[in-house]
């Protein structure tokens, strides 16, 4: 590709008599070929870099002696001199011819196993459709549709046919696995009425297209002829005969003493058993049944259901009956009493107007 995109390019410099006589034509030159190997491998292809490297001194010799006389530069430095490729259509360390021949290996149909490499088979390896050492006639399963001078198509048969002459379900030859042929058609096998079947013991079969399946049976059935609980050879533990039907035999209702004995423990019916479970209103703990109580709640205070507005109007009410009380013994006279109303009513009228007596009496009148 290098070679072909500077092949009508200068040295680009303006001054071309000059840079052919000082640097030879540039067909020819060394600044053509840095260009060419800039654009070999791509930036992050290491083993592209490695390879170019190592061959370095094999490129410049056909770049400067060889390219004459040897044209084909892939032929002579991949095959003739590195030997790690071979020529189209052969293969392995002596290059030989695939199978079909070097011009159209696989009659054209396939591939050939190492094609171009030192390495491989040369056996063919046929496109889908396309049978034979050398992909020269139809596949199992296909019949020959079209041919000319150069090559032929194959289409698929109708899809039980192995071998036929054409697409439609009457033209078979040979039938695949799972069919049988007559009169020219393949006609279903169903396994499951012959000995050709092989399911598990606790399983029953189905035929299928050109097959069968093997499926479980129902848990009813120990062994059984087809699906559900009225198809049982016989019945599985847990459950009884009604009929052609397995049912469920309920432990709990048949059994003539109680099947749970734990302490308020109940039994429970399931699908083929039964289960203990606690009664109602109880849960299991340490393997026994309790009664199942909600937490202890902490005991209220005397006030706790007591609302922030009715804390406010008891406050009020408070301090309405003590300033009461010690007006009434302050208008006896006394002295005392009096310098004790009038200190009190200080008192009370500073804790009224602080946060901390909102707290305090909060508190108390909630019972903390």
């Amino acid at each position: 590709q290098g070679l072909d995109r500077t092949e009508h390019e200068g040295f680009g410099g303006g001054n071309t008599a000059w840079e052919e006589e000082k640097l030879s034509k540039y067909q020819h030159s060394e600044t053509r070929l840095l260009e060419v190997l800039e654009g070999v491998c791509a930036p992050s292809d290491f083993a592209c870099h490695q390879l170019l490297e190592r061959s370095e001194e094999h490129v410049e010799q056909w770049w400067f002696h060889e390219r004459q006389l040897h044209p084909d530069f892939f032929q002579w430095l991949c095959v003739d001199r590195l030997m790690l490729c071979c020529p189209p259509g052969t293969y392995g360390p002596d290059c030989r011819s695939c199978a079909g021949g070097p011009r159209q290996p696989c009659s054209g149909n396939g591939r050939c196993d190492g094609d171009g490499t030192r390495r491989g088979t040369g056996l063919c390896v046929c496109s889908p459709g396309y049978g034979g050492p050398f992909c020269a006639e139809c596949g199992d399963g296909y019949y020959e549709a079209s041919r000319n001078k150069s090559h032929f198509v194959c289409a698929e048969c109708y899809q039980a046919c192995g071998r036929c002459t054409g697409p439609e379900d009457s033209s078979c030859l040979r039938c695949k696995r799972g069919w049988v042929l007559h009169e020219h058609r393949c006609i279903d096998i169903d396994e499951c009425g012959t000995e050709m079947a092989h399911c598990r013991a606790n399983q029953y079969c189905v035929n299928t297209e050109g097959s069968y399946e093997c499926r479980d049976c129902s848990t009813a059935c120990i062994g059984c002829m087809g699906a559900g609980p009225a198809r049982c050879k016989k019945c599985n533990k847990g459950y009884w005969r009604d009929g052609a039907k397995c049912l469920d035999v309920d432990e709990c209702a048949s059994a003539t003493e109680p099947v749970c004995t734990g302490i308020q423990e109940v039994c429970e019916n399931t699908e083929g058993s039964y289960r203990c479970v606690c009664a109602r209103g109880h849960i299991r703990q340490d393997g026994q049944c309790v009664e199942d109580k909600p937490p202890d709640a902490p005991e209220k205070g005397f006030f706790d259901d007591v609302t922030d507005d009715e804390v406010v109007v008891l406050q009020q009410m408070f301090f309405g009956v003590m300033i009461c009380a010690l007006a009434t013994l302050a208008a006896k006279g006394d002295m005392v009493f009096t310098a004790i109303f009038i200190g009190a009513v200080a008192a009370m009228a500073g804790y009224w107007l602080s946060d901390r007596s909102d707290r305090v009496l909060d508190g108390f009148m909630k019972g903390r």
